[in-house]
């Protein structure tokens, strides 16, 4: 562009013939001039760039991935490390749960044991030692435990709230990552979107600078016209380039999250319009049952009640039960020496009181109490926060709706009234600060309703998250 600016500077004439001698050598420049720069990728077709693809993309569109928001959250969730390590916690939860139960039933073992006690040489099978029963003696039984106390029945209430607990986490680290590549899939979406809108108006400037440069020529225009229309053509040139960079990097912090390359190529859909939202009532009604942090807190509170019931299991006994069948015998065999059935069995009942522990329990109890009144107050703090984060959600999404209409009508407008100012200051009637006015109020209309495109489909995606339907 600025060979086109050298070359309207470097003829200045005067008279009728020289205008005539030059016109056509001057019309020759132009055409090798623009063909130039055309090659150069400087300046595309007159109402191309408007409907053209973002640079980049038209070459690598042909064997980009066609890349849905549905599968972009489902690749994300098979790549991203803390949904990775809270979907790890839930599994181990649950685990935890199943083992809090068993620890419930009565265990089982088969026990084999052989035993030799020194003999006191006054009978065959008299032991010297009192804790022997023989000489010889084997066993091979099997084995059956329980003990049975109110705190086993509290790590079963604890393990289940923790495995409800670790759910709801995995449930937040989900939906937080569904928000986070919701919004980046659309940011992508919207870098895109201005890059075009980028090189569209790069284009508007470059064909107003040739404008110009006729008008000057024609001697309907004074040269401060043609270096107001090169200063906004480089600052078009300028925005087009930051516009390349953000889109690159929005590609780029979509692709970390989606793909093992975060360079493979692909390509979003673009924002659709406003979408119908639910009412009030039914994201109120919604959200109450699904919000995960709610059913985080409870499930804390649960955890916090199992802790106060097992600290308390401590004042009351524990009964231990005991089944033994097999052999204890002086042979390991069925039937002993003199006929005798050697296989029996033998059962068990203890039961341990507790008497005293210097206070031990009742410190334990108020422990436990105290942690539960802080969760209680956490609970009472979420549950107040979910009211605030749903009016905060709507208002922000109904908002942002009723201004999409509002945004659409102000791009149509500023495009009209460019076009006007055009024809005014081909007709000699407009200034040049009047079209470049005109020129950056329809860009920045364009960069607005891309922006609140954005906005509504942020706070939509809020509104989803907290009703847990997407």
């Amino acid at each position: 562009m600025l060979y086109f600016v050298m070359m309207l500077r470097s003829f200045q004439f005067t008279g009728a013939r020289g205008r005539n001698r030059l016109s056509a050598s001057l019309k020759l420049q132009w055409v090798f001039a623009g063909v130039s720069f055309l090659v150069g990728g400087g300046v595309a077709a007159p109402g191309q760039a408007a409907n053209a693809a973002p640079q980049g993309q038209a070459v690598a569109s042909e064997h980009a991935l066609a890349l849905t928001l549905e599968e972009a959250i489902q690749r994300a969730q098979a790549n991203e490390p803390a949904f990775a390590a809270a979907m790890t916690e839930s599994k181990a939860a649950g685990l935890d749960r199943w083992t809090a139960r068993a620890g419930v039933l009565p265990q089982a073992i088969y026990h084999n044991q052989a035993i030799y006690t020194q003999g006191n040489n006054l009978s065959a099978n008299s032991p010297r030692f009192i804790a022997g029963n023989g000489v010889h003696e084997y066993t091979s039984q099997a084995v059956v435990n329980d003990t049975l106390g109110l705190d086993k029945f509290a790590d079963v209430r604890h393990a289940d709230a923790a495995a409800a607990r670790a759910a709801a986490e995995l449930d937040i680290a989900r939906r937080g990552l569904v928000a986070t590549v919701t919004g980046l899939y659309y940011g992508v979406a919207a870098a895109e979107s201005k890059r075009a809108i980028a090189q569209r108006a790069h284009t508007e400037a470059a064909e107003f600078l040739l404008l110009t440069g006729k008008r000057e020529q024609a001697r309907e225009a004074a040269h401060a016209d043609v270096v107001k229309a090169q200063l906004l053509e480089q600052q078009r040139q300028r925005d087009m380039q930051d516009t390349e960079i953000a889109a690159v990097k929005a590609r780029l912090e979509l692709g970390v999250l989606v793909f093992p390359d975060p360079r493979t190529e692909y390509t979003v859909a673009p924002m659709d319009g406003a979408s119908p939202l639910a009412s009030q009532a039914e994201v109120q009604e919604a959200a109450a049952k699904n919000d995960p942090e709610l059913k985080s807190a409870l499930a804390a509170m649960a955890e916090s009640n199992a802790d106060v019931l097992s600290a308390r299991a401590d004042y009351l006994p524990d009964v231990g039960l005991n089944l033994t069948y097999g052999i204890d015998a002086p042979q390991f065999a069925v039937n002993g020496q003199d006929h005798t059935h050697n296989l029996g069995y033998s059962a068990s009942v203890t039961v341990d009181l507790p008497v005293w522990d210097w206070l031990s329990t009742q410190r334990k109890v108020k422990q436990s109490e105290i942690r539960r009144e802080a969760t209680r107050v956490a609970l009472t703090a979420t549950q107040k926060r979910l009211i605030a984060r749903l009016q905060e959600a709507w208002a922000e999404a109904t908002a942002a709706q009723v201004q999409l209409a509002s945004l659409d009508a102000s791009v149509a407008t500023a495009a009209e009234s460019l076009r006007l100012t055009k024809l005014r200051y081909s007709e000699g009637e407009a200034t040049v600060l009047e079209v470049v006015d005109a020129q950056s109020s329809f860009v920045d209309a364009e960069n607005a309703r891309e922006d609140g495109r954005i906005r509504y489909q942020a706070a939509r995606a809020d509104l989803q998250t907290l009703t847990g339907t997407m």
